[in-house]
């Protein structure tokens, strides 16, 4: 904290964007920086939330509107500056064009399983039973795995770990099983893919509200935990093709989400220290 006031010191800046952090939200408006407040699902009624968002001079959503949670309040929505798809790759190739990059047969179903680096990620096991409950399909994992010591694994599941491609892989999946962080949520919306949303323990049940709220848009099937039987593997997958609506989920994404919040934010600061509404352009490119 001491570091950051003696940052305020120094820098004097016109605004501050916090993260998740309550505190140094707090931190900020007790020195007199203007702050912007990162606004994540969960429930965070607490009064430390609150009073973090009620301070702000603005509140910014990294998501789309359309996954606001049903309880926040008119009085917050309207100082919401909702950036669906923020964070996300700029472009995704086409699939055919990411299998060729990849190596793998244009023909073949393939079942995509994402974990990232926010926790500890899934577990062998119930992967291998998903496999084995469809054996036609090539199951791919990237990102961090436990592996089981009672896990049997067939043939037609690959760990593929860490990889710098994520993008190629996405593009290529015909169906995803992932958790519901962040930057997950916007590549797998921006690609169109049937999504088993399997959310991970994190603070005020982060995950597990944002994908209350994917589930009640249409975007992806959602379940508690990876299914444990044949049959739980059976159902989700069939609900999660079935219920797949591309169009929907494309439709969270904003063009150039990156701009219009540099915008948002710029008249923010405008209007903050100025006054006045700084002018910006409606068409950000021709």
């Amino acid at each position: 904290m001491g570091q950051i006031v003696a940052w305020f010191v120094e820098a004097d800046p016109a605004l501050m964007i916090c993260d998740v952090s309550a505190e140094i939200a707090q931190l900020s408006r007790l020195c007199s920086v203007p702050h912007i407040k990162i606004l994540q699902h969960g429930d965070r009624d607490d009064e430390g939330h609150q009073a973090a968002y009620d301070g702000a001079i603005g509140v910014l959503a990294p998501f789309s509107g359309k996954l606001a949670q049903p309880e926040w309040h008119s009085a917050l929505r309207n100082r919401v500056f909702f950036a669906g798809g923020l964070g996300k790759a700029d472009s995704l190739p086409e699939r055919e064009v990411a299998r060729r990059r990849l190596g793998l047969d244009d023909a073949r179903e393939i079942i995509l399983v994402m974990a990232g680096g926010g926790g500890t990620g899934f577990t062998a096991a119930p992967i291998a039973v998903g496999a084995r409950t469809r054996p036609d399909a090539l199951w791919i994992t990237i990102g961090p795995m436990a592996r089981d010591w009672h896990a049997t694994e067939p043939g037609n599941l690959v760990h593929h770990g860490w990889v710098e491609q994520a993008a190629d892989y996405i593009a290529a999946a015909d169906c995803i099983i992932a958790s519901t962080g962040n930057t997950t949520c916007q590549q797998i919306l921006a690609a169109g893919k049937p999504w088993l949303a399997v959310p991970e323990w994190r603070y005020f049940d982060e995950q597990h509200r944002k994908a209350e709220c994917l589930a009640a848009a249409g975007m992806a099937t959602i379940r508690p935990h990876l299914p444990s039987s044949a049959q739980a593997w059976s159902r989700a997958l069939t609900e999660t093709y079935s219920h797949h609506a591309p169009e929907t989920q494309r439709a969270a994404i904003d063009d150039h989400p990156a701009e219009r919040t540099a915008l948002w934010i710029e008249g923010l600061i405008a209007r903050f220290w100025n006054d006045h509404p700084t002018p910006v352009r409606e068409t950000l490119l021709p």
